[in-house]
């Protein structure tokens, strides 16, 4: 094997936990390398001791690139080499036009002056090497996640790259614009690129990954061909993945439930909202539905189609102008015009973007858990500290959050453990209707099994709940009943027992 990359024994530990144990990974020249593990594993730990994110000397263990021993005191140092990391969370500024994000901190200048024409004239250049047809003049902040991504991928090309890793690239990204960053991916292949994929999405891994490295609980358990001696693809069964990934078979992704439906909980009539920015478009347009008691029900459409921005509005007017129609609650009117209202009238909103809007990162398990409803640990307006803590031991036991303390920062948990906290912070707050937003975005298979765990056993508890999901067979297996969303109105309305991917794409391109 012609290898570009050899990491030899890398052990890295963070205070009270060992995050890798003794992980070696070969990666050969021009390759497509997936990592899989459950979130927590070490995937993007080992990447940032490559990338120099993690300094030599704060680790143990040897890098050895291109035939030499590296060491990188940081990610300056690695990129000059042409290893560049693209993370989960883009670093684009969106203030910034295309071609000044690619080139930010790289920038074309003689004499400390930025040429400008050449500049965009660049950027012209890599954009067309990635397919993005957007002027390079134009804001990043105007792009939708999938074309930003795109940015990034230029911005790595612009440094020559020769080892590129990327960091859950897809996670964000709807299943056709996941197409085209793997159909991206494996034309870099051909021109001698070589790639390193984390990803939890194992059907694109067993995609295009030449070869797969399962990680679990920080050491590197199996590594599986995925090309035959002639270099031919072959299909790796998803089920050996993650077998490996979790250490256990896993015979259904989702759990068995049978669902026990009662009286309509929550009503939602003519709901129409106003574009915040555009007060000549109507972003929601005539929408009614309704959520029984323990009844979950799915929200499907493409990116774009206004599932977020329905969710938003409903919880409290936290998006959109102009909102009009009506919420009913057991039958009854509910006031949901702020998100204090909306929360005493029984909603609850986990939000897409957890880190962003559903916790604070730099606090505590204990004070984002009880962070809705700090009536339920206050006295007169003084926070009980014993009572904040028996609700935060709660809710870590009842959701299975993996910590050592309740006093642990939540910016150190794994995605999965972050996503329960957030439940944790809106089940305290005793909601009756639960709308949850790409709940499983960025989580492993198995974390993901314990949310669709919680989703069940809330529904039966007889709460109501709403999953607005990306992923289509996620809704199919988890729904009761699923509404098609398009350009901001319903096409349709499908049962389980008759719903299929084929149907709902079919209502969303007929719509």
């Amino acid at each position: 094997m012609d290898a570009i990359l050899e990491m030899r024994g890398i052990t890295k530990s963070f205070p009270g936990v060992k995050a890798l144990d003794n992980v070696s990974l070969t990666v050969a020249r021009g390759e497509i390398h997936a990592l899989c593990g459950e979130n927590g594993a070490g995937k993007s730990t080992l990447m940032k001791v490559l990338s120099g994110v993690y300094p030599h000397g704060s680790f143990d263990g040897e890098l050895v690139y291109e035939g030499e021993p590296v060491a990188f005191g940081g990610i300056t140092d690695s990129e000059k080499r042409g290893i560049i990391i693209i993370h989960q969370e883009l670093a684009l500024v969106p203030e910034l036009s295309i071609a000044e994000n690619i080139f930010l901190g790289n920038e074309v200048a003689a004499c400390g002056v930025i040429d400008w024409p050449e500049t965009n004239a660049r950027a012209e250049a890599l954009l067309a090497k990635v397919g993005l047809r957007e002027r390079a003049a134009a804001p990043v902040g105007g792009l939708g996640v999938g074309k930003q991504q795109l940015v990034e991928i230029a911005k790595a090309l612009s440094k020559e790259v020769r080892l590129l890793i990327l960091d859950e690239p897809t996670a964000a990204l709807q299943e056709a614009d996941s197409e085209k960053l793997l159909d991206l991916l494996m034309e870099f292949r051909a021109q001698g690129i070589t790639s390193i994929l984390i990803s939890h999405k194992l059907n694109e891994i067993s995609r295009v990954a030449d070869r797969i490295t399962v990680i679990r609980d920080g050491t590197a358990v199996s590594t599986i061909d995925g090309r035959d001696a002639s270099g031919a693809h072959i299909p790796v069964e998803e089920a050996r993945i993650v077998r490996d990934m979790v250490g256990r078979d896993m015979a259904h992704r989702y759990p068995e439930r049978t669902p026990k439906i009662g009286r309509t909980l929550l009503e939602v009539s003519n709901w129409s909202v106003g574009h915040p920015t555009d007060p000549d478009r109507e972003a929601i347009r005539d929408v009614s539905f309704t959520v029984a008691e323990g009844e979950v029900v799915g929200i499907a459409g493409l990116m774009g189609a206004g599932r977020t921005e329905l969710a938003m509005s409903l919880f409290g007017r936290s998006w959109g102008r102009d909102i009009r129609g009506e919420a009913r609650l057991k039958g009854e009117p509910i006031d949901v015009s702020t998100v204090r209202r909306a929360v005493d009238a029984g909603l609850a909103y986990v939000t897409e973007d957890r880190k962003a809007l559903g916790l604070v990162l730099d606090d505590t398990i204990l004070r984002n858990v009880t962070l809705a409803h700090l009536e339920g640990v206050s006295e007169r307006g003084v926070i009980d500290g014993t009572r904040e803590r028996q609700v935060a031991e709660k809710y870590r036991e009842a959701l299975g959050i993996r910590t050592p303390s309740v006093f642990q920062k939540t910016v150190n948990l794994s995605g999965g453990n972050q996503q329960k906290v957030v439940l944790g912070k809106w089940l305290f707050a005793d909601p009756q209707v639960l709308i949850l937003d790409e709940p499983t975005r960025g989580i492993d298979v198995g974390a993901k099994f314990e949310i669709y765990n919680i989703v069940n056993e809330l529904a039966g508890q007889g709460r109501g709940i709403v999953m607005i999901s990306s992923e289509m067979p996620e809704l199919l297996g988890m729904c009761d009943r699923i509404y098609v969303m398009n350009e901001g109105a319903f096409a349709g309305e499908l049962a389980a027992h008759e719903a299929s991917q084929e149907k709902i794409m079919s209502m969303i391109v007929r719509a």
